[in-house]
């Protein structure tokens, strides 16, 4: 089957099943020179507690996962990939990571303290980010908190096979401010925006870098 001929889910995890164990090799420790994002899912780990369950929803191979865990969160992964599962589990294999959808989760309303979106909404069609949000709304409990991070700008950037692999797949930026309307109308309050310029010395980052955290309403907002 010819990726033309795929849904666009299908496309997201083709893509990254046939690049899975590049990307884990490539990216493998790059969470140790990213001072400003290990800050981020610190401050973080300290708002959502150590007493609810966190999902880290498009894990990939789990590094921001494991991250989470030595924080002492109770977090599991997902993603769409079975290859990058298989990273994840080889590689984290004290922690649970499943297989699924983040537009269809198989969690029951409210039962999570957190969910995690790191650079995983990158591939929802905008028109599908207002069911995204919701679904994570859904899954959230009230006062939740959700750490949703991505590139910021507008222009799509389209990889072309990476690594030599015979796939390609369109990176979706976002204006901070848009993905700060959606979240609202979705039920999230924001509670911080961070926004860093893109890092000379990593040659995959042409754009800022955005980081919102957000907090799900209890229903007593106004």
């Amino acid at each position: 089957m010819t990726e033309d001929a795929l849904t666009p889910t299908e496309t997201v995890q083709h893509f990254y099943d046939a690049i899975a164990e590049d990307y884990a090799h490539l990216f493998r420790d790059e969470l140790a020179a990213m001072p400003l994002e290990r800050a981020i899912l610190t401050a973080y780990a300290e708002l959502v507690g150590r007493d609810g369950e966190v999902a880290d929803l498009g894990c990939g191979p789990g590094r921001v996962t494991a991250y989470l865990a030595s924080l002492g969160l109770k977090v599991f992964g997902l993603d769409l990939s079975a290859a990058m599962l298989a990273v994840a589990r080889r590689e984290n294999p004290a922690l649970r990571f499943e297989q699924g959808s983040m537009l269809d989760l198989d969690i029951p309303d409210g039962h999570l303290a957190g969910v995690v979106s790191f650079y995983s909404s990158i591939h929802t069609p905008t028109d599908r980010l207002p069911a995204l949000f919701e679904e994570y709304a859904r899954v959230l409990a009230p006062g939740g908190h959700l750490l949703l991070a991505f590139q910021a700008g507008d222009a799509p950037r389209r990889l072309d096979q990476p690594f030599g692999r015979p796939v390609s797949l369109d990176f979706l930026r976002r204006r901070p401010e848009h993905m700060t309307d959606l979240l609202a109308e979705a039920g999230f309050t924001l509670h911080s925006r961070t926004v860093r310029e893109p890092d000379p010395e990593r040659a995959t980052e042409t754009t800022p870098q955005a980081f919102l955290i957000a907090r799900r309403n209890t229903g007593t907002e106004h």
